[in-house]
């Protein structure tokens, strides 16, 4: 990297996160559907080997986890039987199993949340017939009850403490269709500028359109004349400035899904969904991981004031452990997609942790 910044407001390229935000959703309403939040998503989740062509993420699935992730994008190859994850053709040292588990941990220790995970087969030159199967029962064996396969776009309080699986097959319902969603996807970036106005032009389009429907706006890209990460140097501080004009009221902002996403590109995007929380954070006395497996530790902590607004002491209640629910099966019948009206509601206030 050299004397380039590793870390701003926008862009990340460091092990660990500047911030910490594990229960976001906590507060909202269960009656929103998913469709009417604003999300932050990585592209290309697990993509952290590859060298500088490849490596779209520097932070490991459970420190994107505790950042406010809620979007996975987990690409997949069968290989022996077994679904592994991977970029092009290198191997991502993971399995769908794996990150599956890891996630529902997550969602474990922090029922209040629910994470969107787009589940794909990686640049198949012919569809292998037996990856619908083994990713249903990938699904049904790990998910135990606990993932959302169903078509339709569930609500909130439906799909706490789940994950909510977008897929792309052409015969089997695993999950929503994704692609029936409203998507912005210009990976292939010949110009930093054009790829920047057609994101920006397409979050314009989820704040100003239809509430159910779900917006899909990918702020990443790779190029024959770029990178990974040189696509996020120019795109994220761009879209940083865009929502960070509009912040202050409630917006949505669909999915926004990134590479090397800074803190402060995060807590806007969150932000945006009860924007009266806007300064408040929880200053940690040092980082919070306890082990790459458990990033959150058992301290709560204590607050002290930063900038010019503080964090009211109290400790995050995302420990609690829901009980096993009973494993269930779900069809591939269609279902038609339901309009769910939102309620008026009062925001509430988010809690970040900085380190």
């Amino acid at each position: 990297m050299g004397a380039r910044c590793r870390r701003s407001m926008a862009f990340d390229c460091t092990p660990q996160p500047a911030a910490w935000c594990p229960d976001w959703m906590a507060g909202l309403p269960d009656a929103l559907p998913l469709s009417h939040l604003s999300i932050p998503g990585t592209h290309d989740s697990l993509s952290l080997f590859g060298g500088r062509r490849l490596r779209c993420q520097s932070w490991g699935l459970e420190s994107q986890l505790a950042a406010g992730i809620r979007f996975l994008d987990v690409r997949c190859k069968l290989v022996r039987g077994e679904l592994h994850i991977y970029h092009l053709c290198t191997f991502q040292r993971a399995s769908l199993r794996g990150v599956l588990r890891r996630t529902l941990r997550f969602l474990r220790a922090h029922p209040g949340e629910a994470v969107l995970m787009r589940i794909k087969e990686e640049l198949p030159i012919l569809p292998q017939p037996g990856f619908a199967a083994r990713l249903h029962r990938c699904l049904l064996e790990e998910g135990r009850g606990r993932v959302w396969c169903r078509e339709e776009v569930p609500t909130l309080g439906q799909a706490r403490g789940k994950i909510v699986v977008l897929e792309a097959l052409a015969r089997e319902v695993l999950g929503i269709p994704y692609e029936q969603l409203s998507i912005s996807d210009a990976w292939n970036v010949l110009s930093l500028e054009r790829k920047w106005a057609r994101a920006r032009r397409h979050l314009e389009k989820a704040a100003g359109g239809d509430p159910t429907t779900m917006h899909l706006t990918f702020c990443s890209g790779n190029g024959l004349f770029t990178c990974p990460e040189e696509v996020a140097r120019f795109v994220n501080p761009r879209c940083y400035q865009h929502l960070r004009r509009r912040g202050g009221q409630p917006m949505h902002w669909g999915v926004v899904i990134m590479d090397f996403p800074g803190a402060g590109l995060l807590r806007l995007i969150v932000e945006s969904n009860t924007p009266q929380a806007s300064g408040r954070i929880t200053v940690a006395p040092g980082n919070p991981t306890a082990s790459p497996r458990h990033p959150h530790g058992r301290g709560g902590g204590r607050c002290c004031r930063h900038s010019s607004a503080h964090c009211p002491h109290r400790r995050l209640s995302g420990r609690t452990l829901l009980p096993a629910p009973r494993l269930c099966r779900r069809t591939s019948v269609h279902v038609e997609q339901k309009r769910v009206s939102s309620s008026p509601w009062a925001p509430r206030s988010l809690c970040m942790t900085t380190v």
